[in-house]
């Protein structure tokens, strides 16, 4: 990610094996003792080139990693085992069926999602992507994409509902959302979807690895009153935390260090203005009012 941002615009963001390779490739690079000049007139490239290839900016070619890799003086076996990586990097992910109607700033996102240990959202006006129900996400994505044929719409009804599929993996993320109050109050598709929609919010609430925190109107002014982001964490050492927030036209994918540290500190102060009880006792309230 150059400068700790990608994906504004229609810039996509890097795949999760994508990074994962090119920050191995940087350490392979360094502990060689080898320039990013050295490794440019391997593949008779600019350095610019090096470091976006390290950085995940730019798909890996495997007969780059080879050349990259033989320069560093790398065994054959260690060479393959890269080479078989940038091939896995390579592959469409399960959501490339969906390209025709997903941004392609989004697709980092979903790959990000895919392979995170543990997950954080901050949510201000819609319930997480992860915890819709049909009927409430095709209310919100009709909203979002109102020039939508009815083919497309229901295609990332579908694209979001299989996205949800991670929560029922044996080793799904831990999903720590955090909702103002305003989500519950704001009308996607009628009361009946909208007490649909708590009665998932409940439900998904006494999952061990889900937590659904409502900070209510009476907090008042809090430092997590902005857009919506996504904390992304990994088990995979090469991997930074991510943060993902959204702009009408795109998205902001940071991983500095001051930029994430920001964002989850928004998000533990926001959580101290909540607790399980009454975020429960506000979502039945809420239901009946919808009853």
């Amino acid at each position: 990610m150059s400068e700790g941002r990608s994906g504004t615009g229609s810039t996509s963001a890097p795949t999760v094996l994508r990074m994962i390779l090119g920050r191995r490739l940087q350490e392979r690079r360094q502990n060689a003792g080898v320039s990013l000049e050295d490794a440019a007139r391997a593949l008779h490239v600019k350095p610019l080139t090096i470091r976006r290839l390290e950085k995940a900016e730019v798909g890996l070619k495997p007969l780059y990693v080879e050349i990259l890799l033989d320069a560093y003086g790398a065994d054959r076996r260690e060479i393959e085992e890269f080479v078989a990586l940038a091939e896995r990097a390579n592959e469409p992910g399960w959501w490339h069926p969906y390209r025709d109607v997903l941004p392609s700033w989004f697709s980092g996102y979903v790959s990000l999602e895919t392979g995170a240990r543990t997950l954080r959202t901050y949510e201000p006006h819609y319930v997480t992507g992860l915890l819709q129900t049909p009927r409430y996400a095709r209310g919100v994505l009709g909203g979002g994409f109102p020039d939508d044929r009815d083919e497309d719409l229901r295609r990332r009804v579908d694209l979001r509902l299989r996205r949800q599929s991670l929560l029922e993996r044996d080793d799904a993320p831990t999903l720590w959302t955090v909702l103002e109050e305003t989500v519950l109050h704001r009308m996607v598709g009628g009361p009946e979807v909208m007490r649909e929609q708590i009665d998932r919010l409940l439900e998904v609430s006494e999952l061990e690895h889900v937590s659904v925190d409502i900070v209510p109107f009476t907090a008042g002014a809090h430092v997590g009153a902005c857009a919506p982001f996504t904390y992304f964490r990994f088990e995979e050492p090469e991997l930074p935390d991510i943060v993902y927030t959204e702009i009408l036209s795109g998205a902001v994918y940071l991983d500095q260090r001051s930029d994430v540290a920001a964002h989850l500190e928004a998000h533990n102060r926001m959580s101290l203005l909540t607790s399980d009880t009454d975020s429960r006792a506000l979502l039945n309230r809420m239901r009946k009012e919808y009853s």
